[in-house]
């Protein structure tokens, strides 16, 4: 036993890491803590005196866990175009989760993590653990059976997706919430030019609505456009209570105290750029809102 509760403090030194590799790599909090609790598992049937880098070794395995379920994941879905948006962190604005922070260090918006969800599960491995985790290529290559050259191009093929479609919001929240507020302002109102005048003009919104909502699952692409869905849940606003999500000023949408939509606002030169929403009912329930109570 003296042993085990050894390993299993080691274990849990790793912990947070480990979740937060899994969470970029699966967007899913749920699926982050199969993957790390499935390295756990490997961890305790192995020679822990042979690992010479425990950390390394940990991430290692996780990685190849979750490559693993991505791959079965694509392989479960036979329409090319259903929607898997990520899971979204919400917390208060004024009070992040010590754990949720840790997991959102390096700025993982939910923007960052639906272009994820665009990526082979080889380029998404290999942009998670280099860009993110400064793993070395000659260690992620055997996990994706490439050469380290290939692997390289992997991940610089993913960073050019996420750099063209997952641009950094502006650091300052206070100003994110102003610009946020003025959005929700102006479709309160019904003033379509304000709505316009407050969206960059190639602003994306994506909205996952899962299989109870299936007219909620859209791309829409420009400002008019983008202007015009929201009009029409303009009545919605005054369910409209704020949170951040992960990490950026958002919202979340609950009429009578039901979720209906929880939406990140990636805010960018004082103009909104990027609008992820999640309305998918079940996936909705299994969230704790009860963060913004109190």
């Amino acid at each position: 036993m003296e042993g085990h509760d050894w390993l299993a403090e080691r274990f849990e030194e790793h912990r947070t890491h480990l979740r937060a590799v899994a969470y970029r790599m699966l967007g899913s909090l749920s699926e982050a803590d199969d993957a790390v609790q499935e390295a756990w598992l490997r961890l305790s049937r192995s020679d822990a005196r042979e690992i010479e880098n425990l950390g390394g070794w940990l991430t290692t395995v996780v990685g190849r866990v979750c490559l693993t379920m991505l791959r079965s994941r694509r392989t479960r879905r036979e329409d090319p175009l259903d929607v898997h948006g990520p899971e979204p962190i919400v917390s208060r604005e004024d009070r992040l989760d010590p754990e949720h922070e840790a997991l959102l260090a390096d700025s993982v918006g939910l923007a960052l993590l639906v272009v994820l969800e665009t990526l082979s599960p080889a380029e998404r491995l290999a942009f998670v653990m280099h860009d993110m985790f400064a793993v070395p290529f000659d260690e992620i290559a055997p996990m994706v059976g490439r050469s380290p050259e290939a692997t390289r191009q992997l991940a610089s093929r993913a960073r050019r997706r996420v750099q063209g479609e997952a641009p950094a919001p502006d650091p300052d929240l206070t100003r994110q919430r102003e610009v946020v507020d003025a959005f929700f302002a102006a479709a309160r109102e019904g003033d379509f030019d304000a709505l316009v005048a407050v969206l960059d003009p190639d602003v994306v919104l994506r909205s996952d609505g899962g299989a109870e909502r299936p007219h909620d699952t859209v791309t829409v692409h420009g400002a008019q456009a983008v202007a015009e869905r929201a009009s029409s849940y303009a009545h919605l606003s005054p369910y409209v209570r704020p949170a951040l999500v992960n990490g950026v000023a958002g919202v979340v949408v609950a009429p009578r105290g039901r979720p209906f939509s929880v939406l990140a606002f990636t805010v960018r030169g004082g103009r909104i750029v990027a609008i992820d929403a999640l309305a998918d009912p079940a996936r909705l329930a299994e969230l704790d809102l009860t963060v913004l109570d109190g």
